[in-house]
This record gives structure tokens, C-alpha cells and sequence, in this order.
């Protein structure tokens, strides 16, 4: 099971510093680490289409509609880090815009697939983890090690696990087809 403080701590260890046991320790590759998890946790969910930080809802519209352009607005739930689609099939999607933390649209109602900002680190995959220790390596190598080498090679590291992750949890989904699309059938 993986915890905030473990990420980080396996993180400052790839570095060949002290691991951690919490966020409360003064030092300031501890500080850094706490200050900059929440940023890189959530670049790294937003980076991908993760199936561990993926969910499902139906959106109903506000009271008040947009001032033109469109017949409704949808608040985006709080934890939305990145829209996937709109619609219940994925090729069903319909015009929208994302404004200021809303779904814009001409629709009663949204069936919104979404990533979510998963703050349980327990949940995810475990190449998803490796990935985020990775990506926390990399933003700690300079104010953990002030060395700009350990940062070069601390990001070649999170690109290349990143790449893995994405793989690996791309594998877990079928492929999308592409349905009765007209030229498909026009050329058959």
C-alpha cells in the first residue's frame, strides 16, 4: 500500500538521499516534497487516461443558463482534473465547451467521463507509482541534490516510466473502433 509520504520518500531514495517517515520533518528537500506533490500528482493523473483515476457521472444542468452561445452550463465536479468525453457512447459526442470550471452545451443532461484527481496513491497501479516516483524525482533533484545532472537523468527516468505506465494501462482498455463511419462503408 502507497502513501503520499512513500512516493516521496522512494523518490528522495532514487536520488541517494535520507527516505522520510512524514511531512513534518523541517528539512527542505521534506518541505519541497510537500509542497510540490499535490502539482506534479495531479500533472501526472492528467497526463493520461488512467483507468485507476477515471470515473463516470451525469451532470444536471445549472438554474441559470450561459449569457449566449449555448442553451445550458454543468459545473464540472470538483475533482475534475481532465474531461475524457461527453456523451454515453464513446462517437456520440455532441459540441461543448469548457469554460471557467463548466460544461457548456445544448444538452438537458451530460454523461461526463472524467479523470479525477485520486489522492490515494493505495488505488493506483503500481506502474502508475513508479511513474509518480519518477516524476517526484525529478522535481527534487535540484533542492534535494542541487546537482543538475541528477535532475537530467531523474527526467529521462520519469519519461521513460511514464511511457511504460501509459502502455501498460493502455493494454487494459479495448481498443475504440470507429463504428458505421460513412467512408468506411462507402469504400467496402
Amino acid at each position: 500500500m502507497s502513501t503520499a509520504v512513500q512516493v516521496c520518500s522512494n523518490a528522495l531514495l532514487t536520488l541517494g538521499q535520507r527516505p522520510i517517515n512524514s511531512f513534518q520533518d523541517l528539512s527542505d528537500s521534506v518541505l519541497a516534497a510537500a509542497n510540490l506533490y499535490p502539482m506534479v500528482r495531479d500533472a501526472v493523473l492528467r497526463a493520461h487516461p488512467w483507468n485507476c483515476a477515471t470515473k463516470r457521472v451525469v451532470l444536471s444542468p445549472e438554474t441559470a443558463a450561459p449569457a449566449f452561445g449555448w442553451d445550458r452550463r454543468f459545473l464540472l465536479p470538483g475533482d475534475c482534473l481532465r474531461v475524457l468525453s461527453v456523451g454515453r457512447e464513446q462517437p456520440e459526442e455532441f459540441p461543448y465547451v469548457i469554460e471557467a470550471g463548466e460544461l457548456l452545451c445544448d444538452e438537458t443532461a451530460v454523461y461526463l467521463r472524467y479523470i479525477f484527481r485520486n489522492e490515494n496513491p493505495a488505488t493506483w497501479d503500481s506502474v502508475l507509482t513508479r511513474a509518480m516516483v519518477a516524476a517526484m524525482a525529478e522535481v527534487l533533484a535540484i533542492p534535494a541534490t542541487g546537482d543538475m545532472q541528477k535532475k537530467q537523468a531523474a527526467n529521462g527516468d520519469y519519461l521513460l516510466a511514464l511511457r511504460e505506465a501509459r502502455a501498460i494501462d493502455g493494454q487494459e482498455v479495448p481498443p475504440e473502433t470507429m463504428g458505421d463511419f460513412p467512408l468506411l462503408s462507402a469504400r467496402f
